[in-house]
């Protein structure tokens, strides 16, 4: 099993693949194709709780997911993504919010939407043995303050930050970080300023490794944004299933005699 020292190991050597995952079943499809990370990503919300953003996840509920991922994970590095207001705001709760995840759930990593307000927090985690993955760039707890899901980073001074942000969040202890829909030659800088694996959605080619939501990698969600890549049908295989289950229900095909059996001591009862 990978640890954050593997992953951090692999900087500039090897690429890093991120998938997330929400539960068992699809946490052991993923780790058997021998994906590095596991993230149980606070868009669990938008992919399975039917939320149309990530705002009303609760750390219940990241839990819950991050506890059924770890159970069926034997190989892959299992992060807990903590969602909106469960850091950040008391250094108490923040804290006790990110064991809990570790402690409870067996995650071996938390990730934290990053800023300023961050850094210290991050430190402050990993002395304590939470190590901590950030997430720079778009970070979509604040769709409310984006209006939406807007690209980052895309002038000389919103780049800046986002590279000091790095510099800041590595000093502070971070094993790595994710970059999200910033331009693809800002995540080429950020990756070449900075030690730790990045880790890129949407931020181009040159970060250390990639990560996808699950569902737009294997084609189960109805829209995908535009960085991500369909690499199945899933979602067209199920609605044919269900289709064909539907239609041999309806016919008496289904259940046909190899689906049933009869108990001979029961004859008697007729």
């Amino acid at each position: 099993m990978p640890t954050v020292r593997d992953i951090k190991r692999k900087a500039g050597k090897e690429p890093i693949t991120m998938l997330t995952a929400y539960d068992a079943p699809t946490a052991g499809i993923v780790d058997d194709a021998d994906v590095d990370v596991i993230l149980v990503g606070d868009s669990v919300g938008n992919a399975s709780l039917g939320y149309e953003t990530t705002v009303p996840v609760t750390v219940d509920d990241v839990a819950r997911h991050v506890g059924a991922v770890s159970r069926a994970t034997e190989d892959a590095l299992v992060v807990a993504d903590m969602p909106f207001l469960s850091f950040g705001v008391d250094e108490k709760d923040s804290i006790e919010n990110a064991g809990r995840m570790l402690k409870e759930e067996g995650a071996e990593a938390i990730k934290l939407e990053s800023g300023p307000h961050t850094v210290e927090l991050t430190e402050k985690m990993v002395q304590l043995g939470i190590p901590v993955m950030a997430h720079l760039g778009l970070t979509p707890q604040h769709v409310n303050q984006y209006g939406g899901y807007p690209r980052q980073g895309t002038d000389a001074e919103a780049a800046e930050r986002i590279i000091e942000l790095a510099k800041a969040h590595e000093d502070a202890g971070a094993f790595s970080l994710v970059l999200e829909h910033v331009p693809a030659n800002l995540a080429a800088e950020v990756t070449d300023a900075i030690d730790i694996p990045t880790i890129g959605i949407g931020a181009g080619p040159d970060c250390d490794g990639q990560v996808l939501v699950v569902d737009d990698a294997v084609g189960l969600s109805e829209w995908s944004p535009s960085f991500a890549k369909r690499f199945g049908a899933v979602r067209e295989e199920m609605e044919s299933a269900v289709e064909e289950y539907v239609a041999a229900v309806e016919s008496g095909e289904f259940p046909a005699e190899e689906h049933s059996h009869e108990e001979s001591d029961l004859e008697d009862l007729y």
